[in-house]
C-alpha cells in the first residue's frame, strides 16, 4: 500500500512540472491543455516553461540587481586588470553589463561617472570606483547585498560574448627561414 501510495505521489510531481498550453480556438473558445495547439490559434499562453534570463537566479542576486545594477567599464587595451575585475564579479555570481569603451559618447559617460576615462572602473547603483582594487569592488558589492560567493553550478553572468571568429583562435604556423 505504501509503495502504491509513492508511485502515486511521483507520477503526480512528474505531471505538475510538465508544460500547460493556453490558447483561444478559431471559435472564440479557451482552450488549456498539455499539447501545443494545432493550426493557428490565437492568445497562446505557456506555463511551466524553462525560466527565463534572471530568473534562475537566487532572490538575494535578483533584488540586488534591481536595486544595484552593476556595469564594468572596460576597453580594448586593458587586460590584466579588466580580467581580474570580470573574473572578481562572475566569482560571486554578479550579473553585470560590460560596456567597452568604443565610441565618444562612452568615453563622456565613464568621465562622468569617475572624472576620467579610466579602466577598468565598475558602478553599482549610484556608486563608483576607479580602476580594479578588489576589496573596494568586495565593499561595494557587500553595500549593494550581493551574496559573497556565486552560487553552486552558477554559471558566469557578464562581461562581453566573444565574436564568431575568436572562438577557434589557432596558433599562426611556424615560418621556416629562407634556404641561402
Amino acid at each position: 500500500m505504501r509503495h502504491l501510495l509513492a508511485l502515486c505521489l511521483a507520477l503526480s510531481c512528474v505531471s505538475a512540472a510538465a508544460e500547460t498550453y493556453r490558447w483561444v480556438d478559431s471559435t472564440g473558445r479557451i482552450i488549456i491543455s498539455d499539447t501545443s495547439p494545432p493550426g493557428k490559434p490565437r492568445d497562446v499562453s505557456r506555463s511551466g516553461s524553462q525560466p527565463t534570463s534572471g530568473d534562475d537566479l537566487p532572490f538575494a542576486v535578483r533584488k540586488a540587481r534591481e536595486n544595484f545594477p552593476v556595469t564594468l567599464y572596460t576597453a580594448a587595451d586593458c587586460i590584466d586588470e579588466c580580467r581580474q575585475a570580470r573574473d572578481l564579479l562572475n566569482g560571486r555570481g554578479v550579473p553585470f553589463t560590460e560596456k567597452m569603451l568604443q565610441k565618444a559618447e562612452d568615453a563622456s559617460e565613464l568621465k562622468a561617472l569617475v572624472g576620467d576615462t579610466f579602466v577598468p572602473s565598475l558602478k553599482v547603483g549610484s556608486q563608483s570606483f576607479r580602476g580594479f582594487e578588489a576589496t573596494a569592488y568586495n565593499n561595494l558589492l557587500d553595500l549593494a547585498g550581493y551574496p559573497k560567493t556565486a552560487a553552486y553550478g552558477s554559471k558566469p553572468s557578464g562581461g562581453l560574448t566573444p565574436a564568431s571568429g575568436d572562438s577557434a583562435k589557432t596558433e599562426p604556423p611556424a615560418s621556416t627561414p629562407p634556404a641561402n
